[in-house]
């Protein structure tokens, strides 16, 4: 499951305003119910399954990358959304650093292997630092996501 897969224009907050990692995900789950990938109705359950993820360990990987990710039954395919924050979310990131990128999805559950796979292809991708540049350097959804595009294939 590509980036490229799982986003589109309107999933890509180019100016994310939380100012930490809670925030960040209610900002993302609000772009998933806006968006129509999300029901308004299950709102509230699928941020506290994301919450309940992230209470256990923070998935602040370090590099200014965070991906918040869970499963739930309230999706019948994966989705996503990413945000980036030009100030930096203070996210409990291993590297105690904030994070600038934070790429939120959600695996329908029971859907194991899928989940473990979109989450490690999400991190090889976001672990390569031309990547991240491409992103953080983007003037806004559209060149961030033709940096995903551009990336994804390669």
């Amino acid at each position: 499951m590509d980036l490229v897969d799982i986003l589109s224009k309107d999933q890509i907050l180019p100016d994310l305003q939380a100012g930490n990692r809670f925030e960040a995900i209610d900002e993302l789950i609000a772009n998933l119910v806006v968006t129509g990938k999300i029901k308004p109705e299950h709102r509230a359950a699928v941020t506290a399954v994301v919450r309940k993820r992230e209470d256990q360990m923070s998935t602040g990987i370090g590099f200014g990358i965070g991906i918040p990710h869970a499963s739930t039954d309230l999706i019948q395919e994966v989705v996503g959304a990413l945000g980036r924050s030009k100030k930096g979310v203070n996210f409990d990131a291993l590297d105690n650093q904030p994070v600038h990128l934070v790429m939120l999805f959600m695996v329908p559950q029971g859907q194991f292997q899928k989940h473990l796979h979109t989450l490690a292809d999400i991190a090889k991708l976001m672990h390569k630092a031309e990547f991240r540049q491409a992103l953080e350097q983007s003037p806004d959804a559209e060149g961030m996501l033709k940096a995903i595009k551009d990336f994804g294939k390669k």
